[in-house]
């Protein structure tokens, strides 16, 4: 049983954001964030649990996933994102994490559970703290996804 927690960030939604993991598995944790120059909190909220799914070393795995993303949560324990792959994400944001979301996805039992955020839940608050920082930090790579679908 793998545990996860996720956060995403975004200073200005557009703007610089960040995402931050944390995976517990027995006795072994690891911590995951990384920023960007220029995303959404949706985006970031996203990325971090497909980095998370990404991270797992073998397949089969079950995992449980903590976020405070309604918008995570909701689209696959309501099976939304099902409905929209099929539709080909048409009017749809975000289509390319979706994609990737749906290739590792299946490779786990995955469940994913929400969580209030801000709420003293130490993990997510550390999530919380790794998303903003690395969203401050020095380190910002381009969301290639993001840039490249906004209409200049």
């Amino acid at each position: 049983m793998v545990t996860v927690y996720t956060d995403g960030a975004s200073t200005g939604n557009p703007g610089p954001g960040g995402y931050g993991v944390v995976l517990k598995k027995g006795n072994h944790r690891k911590e995951l964030s990384q920023g960007y120059r220029l995303t959404t909190n949706n985006r970031m909220e996203l990325l971090a649990v497909i980095v998370a799914l990404e991270a797992l070393l073998r397949d089969g795995l079950q995992v449980t996933i903590y976020s405070d993303s309604k918008y995570v949560v909701d689209a696959v324990e309501k099976k939304w994102v099902f409905g929209w792959a099929r539709k080909n994400f048409e009017k749809k944001a975000n289509p390319d994490l979706w994609r990737r979301f749906l290739r590792i996805y299946p490779k786990h039992h995955v469940k994913l559970v929400w969580v209030k955020g801000h709420a003293g839940i130490p993990e997510n608050e550390r999530c919380d703290a790794l998303a903003t920082a690395a969203a401050a930090s020095g380190d910002l790579k381009v969301d290639q996804g993001y840039e490249s679908s906004i209409k200049r």
